[in-house]
């Protein structure tokens, strides 16, 4: 561990304060994630609630662990430092404060940081569009007998082709559109890569604000943990819409479908969606504070203005 001579902390938390946070923060990441562990030791698969595991890659070990965050400070406790300082990325001050370390993080994952930055910044700066009405998750199944969730079509295979040939595609987000099934790949009015996510990923899309956890957990110990569970159960919640709004039927699991083929289930979505894009947008900006506060002022302004041309687009 490294000796930093210069503190750059906002705030050092004494140890009768950070300790029960730690513990708390364990006991909440632990219950959102008992239903996942449970079904791993068994082996059952959850077509809903595996995507946050399996596409995220998402760790209940790591989820669990609580990080202060940048600039925050563990003073050390009657039985010595906070054990956070064995941990990659921190560092102790002579003192016994234990912080993280932000030289090492910004020289190992400082490239990371700014492309983050960039594309939240660029998101956020985007009004909220709200009338794509989930169907991705419809462009990834049509006119294609093979599907990646082992479940019926709440409508069979045929009308829910029609479903997808009688609406406008209009999906702005790679990591979804990636997915299309060929025959779907044209019937998208955007054609979206990952060299233009920064140019085209807009606040209302279900992925780019379920997207708060995946860029939470590539910021890593910078995130404190209250941000990183709050994005965790963001994405979480967001999943359950956009596989309701799907055309598999979910029955087996207790949900009753979105149905985004008649005006009520359009309208449900519209609605569920912008409150959705409403917590996204808080999350967002406080990540957008985080990689701020990692890249300090004069690095995150000429960020901003790096991505300014792709702003308001």
């Amino acid at each position: 561990m490294g000796i930093k001579q210069v503190r750059t902390l906002t705030t050092t938390l004494p140890s009768v304060t950070w300790i029960p946070i730690a513990r708390a923060h364990a006991e909440r990441a632990d219950e959102m994630t008992a239903g996942h562990r449970a079904r791993r030791a068994s082996g059952e698969k959850h077509a809903i609630e595996d995507f946050l595991y399996d596409y995220y890659g998402t760790r209940p070990s790591v989820l669990r662990r609580w990080h202060p965050g940048v600039g925050t400070g563990l003073a050390p406790s009657p039985a010595g430092v906070a054990e956070h300082a064995a941990w990659k990325f921190y560092m102790t001050y002579p003192d016994g404060v234990v912080t993280l370390d932000e030289v090492a993080f910004m020289h190992a994952r400082g490239e990371s940081v700014r492309y983050i930055h960039g594309l939240l910044t660029a998101t956020a700066s985007r009004p909220v569009f709200s009338g794509c009405f989930g169907l991705h998750e419809w462009a990834m199944v049509y006119r294609d007998p093979e599907h990646r969730h082992a479940l019926p079509l709440r409508l069979g295979q045929a009308e829910t082709d029609r479903v997808v040939e009688d609406h406008p595609i209009r999906c702005t987000h790679f990591d979804a559109f990636r997915f299309f099934t060929p025959e779907a790949v044209g019937l998208n009015r955007l054609q979206p890569t990952r060299a233009t996510q920064v140019d085209l990923d807009q606040p209302g899309c279900l992925h780019a604000a379920m997207d708060v956890h995946k860029w939470a957990t590539k910021l890593g110990p910078a995130v404190p943990g209250a941000l990183a569970l709050d994005c965790f159960a963001l994405a979480g919640d967001i999943r359950l819409l956009d596989m309701q709004a799907s055309p598999y039927d979910l029955s087996s699991y207790g949900f009753d479908p979105v149905k985004i083929e008649t005006p009520e289930g359009k309208a449900e979505y519209v609605a569920r969606q912008r409150e959705f894009a409403r917590r996204a947008a808080a999350l967002r900006a406080r990540l957008i504070r985080v990689c701020e506060e990692l890249m300090g002022p004069e690095d995150a302004s000429r960020n901003r203005e790096a991505v300014a041309p792709f702003n308001h687009r």
